[in-house]
């Protein structure tokens, strides 16, 4: 077996109560490495396309990947994968802590349901012994008690990743849960979660993961860390962490303002009162994920104001800051802080509820809902009280937070009225905080990605020196091949278990292969992990074209892509070329300019030739 795995997956029947161990082989494992990659070859070989994803056929997995649990830089990630009930296609969700590590030394690298169970229940792994138990006095319960209960029920050690009520109630917007708010956020996985019954699993065990040259590993990770000190942005997660973001981001154009339609020098120049001095002054302590050095977390102080969130209560990422902030006009810290512990113990994505509440302020000031409507709530801009009150009645799934609590999409078609003008979505997945007329890429990526409507599929921005040429901001043309460059990359960062952050950290990108060989033993290349990232990507590809997906037919929100341009602020007068852009992605992929099916040649390259099959006979 490689290094770098424990070499199990456990495979577990919910309708049937059965549980059933698979060894995982060398050469798949360097096919696919692990997380999505080796997630996206087994849903896609043993599961038919057109199933229900709220159904006893969708198969949720829990991934980790090599560097997980390993000395490799930030390797803490681990990832839940299943068909999204959001998007109808592939869907993942990335999620640091402790929790993945913890998987490995309890003796798996990845867990598998199938079914659902008749009632409540939770997978408990205890060094390499699994067992399934009863759930039903957690249902109901919250991410934050749910976690402590496990914990002290299995010795106080166990690590435990599990869904709020909102997974309960199936909202679309539901995460998966760990560490009291870490969040695998997008995607809806916590709906598919919450309607197999399975409330938690909860992992306990002292082995190790064996590593294939522990001393090199280790000065790698030395050397890395020695070179914070000379990229900018690992200075900016160690002191500030995200938070860092929000105010610049604001300003330059990076950050949605108004629902995507306004600009923040103009709409919103306070942007200091949420930014990362502000909530500095709010933190109580820095923290961070299984033996990571960035430490970019933290845990805020006892509230001040109205809102009663809990002292500890997890800092709020840049994500969250920007869109209960910037994209709500709402200069609240605390109001934020308040929505996104409601958030984090509903287990409910930060970015879909926000965007959400966004949309209901919207749809409330050009009198498509009203007070009738919201049940009393004034859904003004800014109005930080009604955002925090909407947020709750989305995570209890009550009044109109239950038109809200599946995203946008549902909630315009629900509403009617021309209301989907203001439902900033691609494919069913809110927008992130991220805006293509300042970064121009990330208009291909939230088009094509598998998984629509993500930042942290390509290299857009921050990636390091040598991988993606620094584009000049005036040009449309010429960055297909580069984006399918940087989005393979990230296939292998995201498969291996390492922190973006990690890797944007990284001084150089030689790094990558180096830190592969030090923990698998696998003398690999730079261009031989972008061909297997480009092989996970057309995989996951693949799943949604299986399930009628064209990512050429999904629909982008005008204004986000500055459809009128904007008139004021930096990224005024900016159209973006997205048809250019994709097109020459699809050409640099080698995928059909109007199907958007790989070629069978290009399948056939990647060791692919079932999937060549099903797409061309």
């Amino acid at each position: 077996m490689a290094k770098g795995y424990v070499g199990k997956l456990l495979w577990v029947d919910l309708s049937k109560g059965t549980l059933k161990d698979e060894p995982l082989e060398d050469k798949f494992c360097r096919d696919f490495i692990g997380g999505y990659g080796i997630a996206s070859r087994l849903l896609y070989s043993r599961m038919k396309g057109g199933i229900d994803p709220l159904g006893p056929e969708n198969i949720l997995a829990f991934m980790t990947g090599p560097f997980t649990g390993t000395p490799a830089l930030c390797g803490t990630r681990f990832q839940v994968l299943c068909k999204s009930p959001l998007t109808g296609g592939w869907g993942d969700a990335n999620c640091g802590g402790d929790f993945g590590p913890y998987l490995k030394f309890a003796g798996y690298d990845g867990v598998f349901f199938t079914g659902v169970s008749a009632r409540p229940v939770y997978l408990y792994i205890e060094n390499g012994k699994p067992e399934l138990r009863d759930a039903g006095d957690l249902w109901g319960k919250d991410s934050f008690y749910t976690e402590d209960t496990l914990a002290e029920r299995h010795g106080g050690k166990a690590k435990v990743a599990c869904i709020g009520p909102a997974g309960e109630r199936l909202s679309l917007s539901a995460a998966v849960m760990t560490y009291k708010g870490r969040a695998a956020g997008r995607s809806g996985v916590g709906a598919v979660m919450g309607s197999k019954k399975l409330k938690a699993i909860a992992v306990n065990g002292n082995g190790k993961v064996p590593v294939a040259d522990e001393k090199q590993a280790r000065e790698l990770r030395r050397k890395c860390i020695k070179d914070f000190d000379n990229v900018a942005v690992a200075g900016l997660f160690r002191i500030t962490g995200t938070a860092g973001l929000t105010a610049v981001s604001a300003h330059d154009g990076d950050s949605p303002v108004k629902n995507w339609g306004g600009v923040g020098v103009v709409d919103f120049p306070q942007a200091e009162l949420i930014g990362g001095n502000a909530v500095m002054d709010r933190q109580m302590e820095k923290e961070g994920c299984w033996q990571c050095p960035l430490q970019c977390g933290g845990r805020m102080k006892a509230p001040a104001g109205e809102y009663r969130y809990s002292e500890g209560s997890c800092k709020p990422e840049y994500e969250t800051l920007c869109m209960f902030g910037t994209n709500c006009l709402n200069d609240n810290l605390e109001s934020i802080i308040m929505a996104n512990e409601i958030c984090n113990r509903a287990g409910l994505d930060t970015i879909s509820t926000a965007a959400t509440v966004a949309f209901a302020i919207e749809c409330y000031e050009n009198g498509i809902i009203s007070k009738e409507d919201t049940g009393g709530l004034e859904m003004t801009w800014g109005n930080h009280s009604a955002i925090v009150a909407m947020a709750d009645l989305i995570a209890k799934r009550e009044g109109f937070g239950d038109v809200l609590a599946d995203g946008t999409r549902k909630a315009a078609e629900r509403i009617g009225k021309g209301s989907e003008k203001y439902a900033m979505n691609v494919g069913g997945q809110d927008l992130p905080a991220h805006d293509p007329k300042k970064g121009f890429n990330f208009a291909t990526t939230y088009l094509t990605d598998a998984t629509p409507g993500r930042h942290t599929q390509g290299a857009e921005v921050l990636n390091p020196a040598g991988l993606v040429p620094d584009f000049s901001e005036a040009s449309f043309t010429g960055r297909g091949e580069a984006h399918r460059r940087g989005a393979d990359i990230m296939h292998i960062v995201n498969s291996a278990g390492m922190c973006e952050f990690g890797y944007f950290s990284l001084a150089e990108i030689e790094t990558m292969p180096a830190f592969m060989k030090a923990i698998t033993g696998w003398d690999v290349t730079l261009d031989e992990l972008i061909n297997t990232g480009e092989r996970i990507g057309n995989l996951r590809h693949a799943f949604n074209l299986r399930e009628g997906l064209n990512p050429l037919e999904r629909k982008f929100p005008d204004r986000v892509l500055g459809r009128p341009p904007q008139t004021a602020g930096p990224v005024a007068g900016i159209t973006v070329d997205e048809q250019t852009m994709v097109k020459e992605y699809m050409e640099a992929m080698d995928w059909d300019p109007k199907t958007a099916k790989p070629s069978r040649t290009q399948l056939q390259k990647l060791g692919l030739d079932d999937v060549a099959r099903d797409l061309w006979g």
